[in-house]
């Protein structure tokens, strides 16, 4: 059995969730500043603190040290938190893991102490180095449990198979696209793991939390690091009452000058992994495409079509949502350079694309 620990929760208190960290000490933070976060609040981090971001040693004595302060903090493992194990094990393919991903915990530790892999003939050596140097946190790293259960939720970094019983390890940290696949548990999972934003192909492209008590699903992920617009999302419980916030690293602010409404509702993002599209209509500015895969009609960007073959073409991750803003809206921006139409990210995590004529951009 994996190992998932019982809680019996307070429910006068708040409970804040938070996964997918992604060495991002500077955003969370600043999210736990957002969320005015006390000790007599339940905070839980729900895996990846490491990996693709820059911080990954300093997130986890920021997390480790929050645990000693609070015992109602509770953490959870994820699968860029145990990528020491291949090393340990002997895995030589982390090798290659590390040369391609330099924003790595396994490269931060080397740094520290001026390493390269190149120093090191075979993988024991560099296994007896990380145990050498920073075994107190790699072992506490691998204390953390895969998840925590209460009578109301269980939240697990990745998802489950069906049922808590049938899961093993892998598949509760790495298991793919968990909102698509379902449980057959009677309590609301909650997962990172799968940016939000894959699951919106036909609907308003953001990274917001997912929030489904029909499919008895919250997922959290925001996509930091690992999105362009990616955000850390923080989702909060305060008498049974479900919120959310997040914080982000955007800082290309513009305002829209006049009220805008798109002339008809055109929601959608083209999402990993689906980017092959066939072409249907090619207007000034958007193609109408059919993804193939998902069988699904988008508006795309025509600057996002690339390696057209006659009817045939691929897209890059993108927003295909048309937004409506107001006058005086902060907006964020996130591609200015395209014709007609700039690509902007609403305080409410709307992401999606505006004329250019109703933006005023302010230096």
């Amino acid at each position: 059995m994996i190992d998932v620990r019982s809680l019996q929760l307070d429910q006068q208190r708040r409970q804040i969730f938070i996964s997918d960290i992604h060495a991002s000490l500077d955003l969370l933070k600043k999210l736990l500043r957002k969320v005015n976060y006390t000790y007599e609040d339940y905070l839980f981090i729900n895996g990846d603190l490491c990996d693709k971001g820059k911080n990954s040693l300093e997130v986890i004595h920021f997390v480790r040290e929050l645990t000693l302060k609070s015992d109602r903090v509770f953490v959870t493992k994820g699968n860029c938190d145990i990528l020491h194990r291949y090393v340990y094990e002997g895995h030589e393919g982390i090798y290659d893991y590390m040369k391609n991903r330099k924003e790595t915990l396994l490269n931060e530790m080397l740094e520290i102490h001026g390493k390269t892999l190149d120093d090191f003939s075979h993988i024991k050596g560099l296994s007896e180095f990380y145990y050498q140097n920073f075994k107190e946190e790699l072992e506490w790293l691998d204390s953390l449990p895969v998840g925590y259960e209460t009578d109301e939720f269980l939240m697990i970094h990745a998802g489950i198979n069906r049922t808590l019983e049938q899961t093993d390890q892998t598949t509760a940290l790495q298991i793919p696209s968990f909102y698509e696949k379902g449980h057959s548990e009677d309590k609301v999972i909650i997962v990172g793991h799968w940016p939000v934003v894959n699951y919106r192909f036909n609907n308003v492209c953001s990274n917001n939390p997912m929030i489904d008590f029909d499919k008895r699903i919250i997922a959290i992920d925001g996509g930091n690091t690992v999105k362009r617009d990616g955000q850390l999302n923080a989702l909060i419980v305060e008498n049974k009452d479900y919120s959310y916030t997040y914080v982000d690293s955007l800082t290309d602010k513009s305002y829209i000058k006049t009220d805008y409404t798109p002339p008809e509702d055109v929601v959608g993002t083209v999402s990993y992994p689906y980017y092959e599209v066939t072409i249907l209509q090619e207007n000034e500015y958007f193609t109408l495409c059919k993804n193939d895969q998902l069988n699904v009609e988008q508006w795309i960007k025509n600057e996002y079509l690339s390696s057209r073959n006659g009817n045939k073409a691929t897209s890059k991750s993108v927003s295909t949502t048309l937004l409506s803003v107001k006058a005086k809206e902060e907006v964020y921006l996130l591609d200015d350079k395209c014709e007609g139409y700039s690509l902007v990210k609403k305080q409410s995590g709307e992401i999606g694309w505006v004329p250019k004529d109703y933006l005023e951009i302010r230096l």
